[in-house]
């Protein structure tokens, strides 16, 4: 196998030998699983994302292989070595394994994928890619999305293969295409989106050439299955620079096929009303929200960071005095982020959680700044629910403006009001609002059945819960009899 880079200036320095060979210390799986390939006649060798990350130092416990063997030659190669083996990917080439294996002093679980060397590619009807199996390495790296994701590591003999340019396109932290943008993104228009998600993951720029081909084929976006095409704004989302890939998939035209509100809420701003360029500010919303998140990156809260205000534009009018008004933009927001996330397949409960974040994202500015009854501080909380802690932290990121007097005003507020959760947290359960009589108790005393009384009955016994705390059971009884009388 000839090394593309031995006499470029690309060339391999002794440091990224090291880097080679410490990838290979580490994963001594790789070698390993090489030797068992090579009994079998056939090859194998480290690629793409793995070999990139272990030059950029960031290499995991995920490691994906390429080979000539064919799936069913690759079962029959990793069964009697794996601890297990899945077949989710198979239509596709790739066979799943997982191993244990030591190193060093730690034991490690390793997420293993053999790919066959492989070509994909769309027809224009189609949302699956249609699969054919390559004869060479060389055929399956020119197949990859990015030069960087394009590199391979031959084993056992450790031979690193590099026929692309991807290690001096990895220096210069730049996102390029092996062939032609154009062939590439059209092989696959799910690469468009692919940029963008490296660009945020990496920090890498993504070079000129490939943003115009996005520009040009955004539209191509639309044969792809909205499952993996919300996996991909999934893990753009979780990076540590969505900043930057949203900003791609904006400015591109990217983002009209995925998530047009986020492009809509750029809307007209000048120097006098900054604050009105609700894009901007979204984009620090998400940037604030995830300062404030305590164990990683928490997809829910980021969704409603960026989805918080995109009832906006709906709901914007021009008042006589010349402010610009949204009223109820939260609601309208919450309706259209259900929507939107129904159409890109989230779960079930992701869309019910994001879209109640959207609607209390302005609960706390409804009780202005004074101070909180009780009653209050029990409807927040009974409303937020298991929310509550990432409601918390999404109004408090919702705080973009610059007046640096009006912010601390802003946190002093807020900090009052999670001051005086804590102390009705203390007293009573907040966290489980229940009326002080259940149903049963309810058709007992009234001696009624079950039925829509029941269900008014108890909604009143809750409000008078929530505005006046716990009551003892004499006491609740007799709120009870007395509205019970009022009904007529």
């Amino acid at each position: 196998m000839p090394n593309a880079n031995e006499d470029t200036p690309s060339a391999l320095s002794q440091a990224q030998q090291r880097a080679v060979s410490e990838l290979l210390r580490v994963a001594p799986v790789a070698d390993d699983l090489a030797r068992r390939f090579q009994e079998a006649g056939f090859s194998l060798a480290l690629v793409g994302g793995s070999v990139r990350d272990a030059l950029l130092g960031r290499l995991g416990n995920d490691l994906d292989f390429t080979t000539d063997a064919r799936p069913e030659d690759v079962l029959k190669i990793v069964r009697p070595w794996a601890d297990a083996v899945w077949e989710v990917g198979i239509a596709f080439g790739t066979v799943g394994v997982q191993k244990e294996a030591r190193v060093g002093d730690d034991i490690r679980h390793f997420q293993i994928e053999v790919t066959t060397y492989r070509s994909e590619a769309y027809d224009r009807t189609s949302r699956k890619p249609e699969v054919s199996y390559g004869e060479s390495i060389e055929e399956d790296l020119v197949r990859r999305d990015f030069t960087v994701n394009a590199m391979a590591v031959a084993l056992p003999e450790k031979e690193f293969i590099d026929l692309h340019g991807g290690l001096e396109d990895l220096a210069q932290r730049v996102l390029r295409t092996p062939g032609t943008p154009e062939d590439s993104f059209s092989d696959d228009p799910l690469r468009m989106m692919r940029a963008a998600r490296f660009a945020a993951q990496l920090d890498f720029e993504v070079a000129s050439e490939v943003v115009a081909a996005m520009k040009d084929m955004s539209r191509r976006l639309e044969i792809v299955s909205a499952e993996r095409v919300r996996d991909e704004l999934n893990k753009l989302i979780l990076s540590a620079h969505p900043r930057k890939g949203l900003t791609l998939l904006v400015d591109t035209g990217l983002a009209e096929h995925v998530l047009p509100e986020l492009p809509a809420l750029r809307l007209e701003s000048d120097e006098h009303h900054r604050h009105k360029d609700v894009y901007d500010h979204t984009l620090i919303v998400l940037e604030q929200a995830m300062a404030l998140e305590e164990n990683g990156p928490d997809l829910t809260l980021r969704l409603a960071a960026l989805l918080h205000d995109i009832g906006k534009p709906r709901t914007r009018r021009f008042e006589d005095d010349g402010r610009v008004s949204f009223h109820h933009h939260e609601v309208v927001g919450a309706k259209m982020t259900k929507k939107r996330m129904t159409a890109l397949k989230y779960s079930n409960d992701m869309v019910k959680d994001v879209s109640q974040l959207v609607e209390l994202h302005l609960r706390f500015h409804g009780y202005g700044t004074g101070e909180w009854t009780d009653s209050a501080v029990r409807r927040y909380v009974r409303d937020a629910g298991p929310l509550l802690d990432r409601l918390h932290k999404l109004t408090r990121s919702d705080c973009t403006t610059r007046n640096k007097r009006k912010a601390a005003t802003l946190s002093r507020a807020y900090d009052g009001l999670e001051e005086r959760i804590a102390e009705l947290q203390e007293k009573e359960e907040l966290d489980a609002i229940r009326p002080d009589l259940d149903g049963n108790q309810i058709m007992e005393i009234l001696g009624i059945r079950p039925g829509p009384e029941v269900g008014r009955a108890y909604k009143h016994m809750l409000e008078l819960r929530l505005e006046n705390g716990p009551m003892d059971h004499d006491a609740a009884v007799a709120a009870l009899k007395e509205w019970w009388s009022e009904q007529g």
